[in-house]
């Protein structure tokens, strides 16, 4: 099947034809960098990340954007809260968001252009609606005049009379009409601020997208992303003062992510119920992450509870194990049996759902039953080289969009044959780990190596306190007779 996508905006499937042939334009909205990224963010950035790969899968020749909120009001209060410049504050949390993203191993998008460096081209923008009469001046801020445009709540599907009694004036605000927003904001004295026809002031929230969209993509872009909590306003206003400065359709496809949920509500920091995504991954491996968010469909909520990750743990680790089973006996297969056919009809089911608007969740169920016939041939030594060999072809081609798997062999470790008295591990009471080295299979395998002779030696004790030390730090062992065979977690 050709690849077909939820629209938000005509809440349908539709088949995916990008305006130009062989290339995609996709602009996902990013954090405000007020503070440290949480599961929320990390959710909606994981989920485009494997969209993006997927298009790029397919031969689509993808410009991928992703903006930051680098001025903003809850910026400019938080920074005032921790009595710090705002600016400063902003480029510290991309620092951090781009360190914790590179964690989970989120390949980086074309651009991340920024609203404090985007401000000539938003600028220009106000300027343009100013001049169509779509826009007004007030106080030193322009306001977007929303009753003047048509099907305004297209997306989010509410009527205007809805919508107004959604609204509120901020204080400060002197705008005709509760309906209008923001396009410029006057400066309130100490706030950043920069030079414009109507004074000093900073860009709304709604026209830095709009702006970074036309400057980096052009008029109308392919697919716009981002969280369900940003239907209405934000993406409705980009709608529509787009749409009118430009006179052309926005966007294509509308996609968004459903919100990550904590007890049926959403995670975020102003509810204060968030989990930084630097704390979960000093817990928990990146792939561990990536499999709990992507073991679900983008579009639906996705509830965060005690023990999730622990459970999403568990569940990757049966798919990690055949993988680094299927890798060991890669050259060591003398079976009969090629698996051509069922590799062909797996990759063939996986494909046709992320054909079905990224069905991530069934992609996975289609490994997990690729892995169940792995292992029973591997069990029955059936498997010959060249069909172990079409199976890990799979799990690679899967792993390349998912990213979830180690590429690992099973590690035997043995004890040598002379184990003498100077060979042996350190005394139980004095035994120690140096814990910033444990990402180095090379010190993890003398560990191992030394509980193995500890064990020959009959050194129970000193063993035993190998085994819980490496525990604490996310390796498992198991004892076959050929040695220890140990693994990450």
């Amino acid at each position: 099947m050709a690849l077909v996508i939820y629209n938000t905006m005509t809440k349908r499937k539709e088949p995916f034809e990008p305006l130009e042939k062989g290339k995609v334009s996709v602009y996902v909205c990013g954090v405000t960098a007020y503070d440290k990224s949480h599961l929320g963010h990390a959710r909606s950035a994981i989920n485009f990340d494997v969209i993006v790969r997927y298009l790029r899968s397919k031969g689509y020749d993808v410009r991928h954007i992703t903006n930051f909120t680098d001025v903003d009001d809850k910026l400019i209060a938080r920074a005032h809260e921790l009595d710090v410049d705002p600016m400063d504050l902003s480029r510290q949390m991309i620092d951090e968001y781009f360190s914790v993203m590179d964690g989970l191993k989120i390949r980086r998008a074309t651009a991340y252009p920024k609203a404090s460096e985007t401000i000539s081209d938003i600028i220009e923008m106000v300027k343009g609606l100013m001049d169509k009469g779509l826009a007004y001046e007030s106080g030193g801020s322009v306001y977007f005049i929303v009753r003047k445009v048509k099907d305004y709540g297209k997306l989010s599907g509410q009527s205007l009379d809805q919508m107004v009694t959604g609204t509120r004036k901020e204080p400060g605000e002197d705008k005709r009409d509760p309906m209008d927003f923001a396009l410029w904001k006057a400066a309130k004295p100490g706030e950043v601020s920069w030079d414009s026809p109507w004074g000093k002031g900073r860009p709304g929230w709604h026209i830095e997208c709009s702006a970074m969209c036309l400057k980096h993509l052009g008029k109308t872009i392919d697919i716009h992303g981002g969280g369900t909590d940003l239907i209405f306003p934000h993406h409705e206003n980009e709608i529509l003062q787009s749409e009118a400065h430009n006179e052309a359709p926005f966007v294509r496809y509308w996609m968004h992510n459903g919100m990550l949920t904590m007890g049926e509500e959403k995670m975020s920091k102003s509810m204060k119920n968030f989990f930084l995504v630097d704390e979960v991954l000093r817990r928990y491996s990146p792939e561990v992450v990536r499999f709990f968010i992507l073991n679900a469909s983008y579009r639906q909520p996705l509830d965060y509870g005690e023990g999730s990750l622990d459970e999403a743990g568990r569940a990757l680790e049966k798919l990690q194990e055949t993988y680094t089973t299927l890798l060991s006996e890669e050259v060591s297969a003398d079976g009969t049996q090629g698996m051509e056919e069922a590799c062909n009809d797996a990759w063939a089911r996986l494909t046709e759902a992320m054909d079905d608007d990224f069905s991530t969740r069934e992609a996975i169920a289609v490994m997990f039953e690729l892995s169940r016939k792995a292992n029973r041939g591997l069990a029955e030594g059936s498997l010959n080289r060249a069909g172990v060999g079409s199976i890990i072809s799979v799990f690679r081609r899967f792993n390349d969009l998912f990213d979830v798997l180690r590429e690992e062999k099973r590690r035997v470790v043995a004890a040598p044959e002379d184990t003498r008295p100077t060979d042996t591990a350190a005394p139980d009471d004095t035994l120690t780990i140096d814990a910033s080295r444990m990402s180095d299979d090379g010190y993890v395998t003398d560990l191992v190596r030394k509980r193995e002779i500890a064990r020959r030696r009959r050194e129970f004790d000193c063993a035993d306190k190998i085994r819980e030390l490496l525990a604490e730090h996310g390796i498992e062992i198991q004892d076959t007779p050929e040695g220890a065979v140990w693994k990450r977690r």
